[in-house]
């Protein structure tokens, strides 16, 4: 009744938007100072209420709803000198502003300062297109901007100023992307909405929301996180939004980019890119090949990467865009180790036949509509049609290629027994679109943002499993052998339906309160067969039963939230929220059988809120920063525990409180010390999160007040980022504590325990990491060492694919990249 009640005063917070009062409109058109030519792009920020605004193809601006009084002006373009006017506002207002061309040249250090200028002033928006990020903890990774190794999608080094993210490395040079933070799980992103360009790219955002597919660095203009807040809009997971966005079509007719990159262990990376603008016709478009053998046996891996974007502006207010991505991968994967494997050799693997295989297509429609200066409107069609092969042995990690799940074999020529592999299959096709639209109105003589959207999801998905073949190839096609135990077939039909708004209220000019709902209705469904063999003690197959398993589980519910932002001046935002979470149980996780664990056929869905209290800003015009604290309830968290009889088994472990301090700072130490910033740039930046957790409530025995899994006490990354004329690099020091992999918070098991490798914690490992670019003319040269000082740890501990066991990270190795630019 309660939610009914909030739910019925958000409508009629909207209803009140037909009061308005009259107020001014100012209006510009940004120009060349010598030519007259109008700029486009430029962005027109009023320091005075903390709007943003950036200029159409005609030099165009306007601001509306200004009450009479004096206004700062700030005008920043690229390549024009920043402009800082005051305006006064007793009537509608209308004027041309001149800018002169930036005098100096545009060495690296300039253009990256610059960009620098303009990401302070777009990063303050609220409102950005039909997205309210007002009162959330969002964070912005420019990725134009790193200096890094792209080449390889160095998690490490991408993501180094967003606060507390737990990252399990990988060794295929970046082609999963593999996050967490607060507590969630890394594995493949899942925790996350992970969108591209606005649209999902993960399998199924309901059943198996784990993401198969990570896009190029190197195409990317920039990564945005938003987290638990972002329930309301992005759907209702407790990481948040990961959108990546890609770079925009260059504004001359024809732009081609190509870099080719080698690196250690036989990395090869070649990205070409042809993007420009012709009248109303734009495009962007990449080819991405890359290849390598990993620095362990049995770790060679090839990618092919495609994705072409085009877009056309029907007319001033109105565009479409149309992309579609396509990515093929292959990887052989050496398996996990046990503690003891690691601690002698973490180059080992005695995994010679696991493969691993993945084909993405991506496809999206999207209408923008501008249907007034306060009125936007989004409509995106969006459809993926997928499959990821799993082919190998997920048993325990000492034994050599061997399945112990499987008692069917044959006698090599050498007198050797070799195993059926376990074949897994899944088919993901999904389709679906998302509408939205936002308002800008008067209420009350003050400002509002109104946002109303829909979404409609439904997937059609399938998973299989089987024996494989044999051989030791990359052969991912079933093999018969009838008393199989692992053999299952299995559709899982979802469907979604959610409408979702939010409000920013300005109570005053810097005092705003967003509330905001989400309405959801879930329909996840299994139909399909296993087959249930059972076996003597001597393991001679005795029955063999064929079971049909169909469910269907319907959710209604409503989510809510509301966020809150004082800024106190312009340099200086407080901003707090708390907001409702929820994940569904994937029926695909239950049916697949792993010899590591088993499943508790009760499992349930996870639900719990977050919330955040922090404040951002600048301080004496050199030190940027961003401090929050947060909490996060999780209630009937899923886990891995041992049952009474030895059996690992995935279920609802209980209520899990997480919360901590996440810090971020940049000091310009150029500016502080006061050196010509033309030439040099030095930034010191320091991320830090502390966090804290328990169990605190648990009907498991051992669980309570035990701290939750995937959670390093002490995340730190830091570093200095530096420059002179067209030289910079950068130089990051990471260090992760301890942290434990299960809920009881267990120990190494002994040598000689089938467990080793598979419990335990993550021992605090320390990394140093070294970059550097530099540009001549059209050219760039990049270079760095990653993990310098060669430290030897892991960031995983499998309980499937890819290990079972320890996933061993990479050694010290280097790279170099080699960029042509013509425009």
């Amino acid at each position: 009744m309660m939610r009914l009640k909030g739910f019925s005063l958000f409508l009629l917070l909207q209803l009140c938007s037909l009061v308005a009062s009259a107020n001014y409109s100012l209006t510009g058109v940004v120009v060349d100072a010598k030519s007259g030519k109008p700029v486009v792009g430029a962005e027109v920020y009023n320091r005075t209420l903390s709007q943003l605004t950036s200029t159409n193809s005609k030099g165009f601006f306007e601001m509306k709803n200004l009450e009479a009084g004096s206004y700062e002006i700030v005008i920043v373009s690229l390549e024009y000198e920043t402009l800082e006017k005051v305006v006064e506002m007793t009537a509608d207002l209308d004027i041309t502003i001149p800018m002169k061309e930036f005098s100096q040249e545009l060495s690296e250090v300039v253009v990256s300062q610059r960009r620098e200028e303009l990401f302070a002033l777009s990063r303050l928006k609220p409102v950005e297109g039909t997205a309210i990020y007002a009162g959330k903890k969002s964070e912005v990774v420019l990725v134009d901007q790193l200096v890094g190794n792209t080449a390889a999608n160095n998690p490490r080094q991408i993501y180094s100023q967003v606060v507390g993210l737990n990252i399990y490395e990988s060794i295929d040079a970046g082609l999963q992307l593999n996050i967490g933070g607060r507590g969630l799980d890394p594995n493949r992103t899942a925790n996350f909405n992970t969108r591209q360009s606005g649209y999902d790219i993960s399998a199924d955002v309901l059943g198996y929301p784990e993401s198969y597919y990570t896009p190029p660095a190197e195409a990317l203009r920039e990564i945005q996180v938003v987290r638990g807040a972002a329930s309301l809009q992005y759907g209702t997971q407790f990481g948040g939004l990961l959108n990546f966005k890609m770079k925009s079509p260059s504004k001359e007719p024809i732009e081609l980019t190509t870099r080719q990159s080698i690196g250690s262990f036989g990395l090869f990376n070649t990205f070409n890119s042809l993007s420009g603008t012709k009248g109303k016709f734009s495009y962007y478009t990449y080819y991405n090949r890359k290849q390598g053998d990993g620095f362990r046996p049995n770790s060679k891996f090839e990618s092919d990467n495609f994705f072409v974007s085009l877009g056309l502006e029907l007319n001033e207010n109105t565009k479409l865009t149309f992309e579609t991505t396509y990515l093929k991968y292959l990887a052989q994967q050496p398996g996990g180790l046990t503690d003891t494997q690691f601690r002698m050799d973490p180059t080992f693997s005695n995994r010679a036949r696991n493969w691993f295989e993945v084909h993405w297509r991506l496809y999206a429609l999207k209408l923008q509509k501008k249907f007034s200066i306060q009125s936007d409107f989004s409509l995106t069609l969006f459809r993926l049609n997928a499959s990821r092969n799993a082919l190998g042995f997920r048993g325990n990690p000492i034994l050599l290629n061997s399945n112990p799940v499987s008692e069917e074999d044959f006698q090599d020529s050498d007198g050797s027994f070799i195993f059926a592999r376990d074949l897994i299959k899944g088919k993901f096709r999904n389709w679906g679109f998302e509408a939205r639209y936002l308002t800008r109105y008067q209420l009350f003589g003050k400002n509002a943002v109104f946002l109303l959207g829909t979404k409609l999801y439904r997937a059609n998905n399938k998973s299989l499993q089987g024996p494989g073949s044999f051989a030791t190839d990359a052969n991912f096609d079933f093999f018969s052998l009838p008393d199989y135990p692992n053999q299952s077939a299995f559709d899982f039909p979802n469907k979604n339906l959610s409408f979702f708004g939010e409000h920013i209220l300005f109570l005053s000019r810097r005092f705003s309160i967003t509330p905001g709902f989400r309405y959801e209705r879930i329909v996840t469904e299994s139909e399909g067969t296993y087959t249930q063999v059972n076996f003597d003690n001597a393991s001679n197959p005795i029955s063999n039963v064929v079971l049909t398993d169909n469910r269907m589980l319907e959710r209604n519910f409503v989510l809510l939230g509301l966020g809150l932002s004082y800024e106190s001046s312009e340099n200086l935002e407080i901003y707090a929220n708390i907001s409702e979470n929820y994940r569904s149980v994937t029926f695909s996780d239950i049916r697949v059988v792993n010899p590591s664990f088993i499943i508790d056929p009760d499992i349930s869905d996870e639900k719990g809120f977050t919330s955040d209290l922090g404040i951002r800003g600048k301080f004496a015009g050199f030190i940027s920063y961003d401090v929050d604290g947060f909490g996060l309830l999780y209630d009937d968290r899923i886990g891995i525990i041992f049952d009474d009889r030895a059996n690992r088994v995935r279920k609802n472990i209980g209520k899990a409180l997480i919360y901590g301090l996440e810090a971020f700072a940049d000091l310009n130490l150029i500016k502080a010390l006061g050196v010509d910033s033309r030439q040099h740039k030095l930034n010191w930046f320091a991320n830090t999160a502390i966090t804290a957790s328990e169990y605190i409530e648990s009907e498991e025995n051992n669980v309570e007040g035990k701290e939750v899994e995937f959670i390093p006490r002490f995340n730190i990354k830091t570093g200095f980022r530096f420059g002179y004329k067209n030289l910079l690099g950068n130089v990051q020091f990471t260090y992760i504590s301890k942290q434990f992999t299960d809920v009881e918070n267990s120990s190494t098991a002994p040598e000689g325990d089938n467990r080793n490798g598979l419990i335990g914690t993550i021992p605090a490992y320390r990394i140093l990491d070294l970059s550097l670019s530099y540009t001549i003319q059209k050219f760039k040269i990049e270079t760095g060492i990653n993990n310098l000082l060669d430290e030897k740890y892991f960031t995983r501990r499998a309980t499937g694919y890819p290990g079972p066991g320890i996933i061993p990270s990479d050694p010290r190795s280097y790279y170099l990249t080699v960029q042509f630019k013509i425009d």
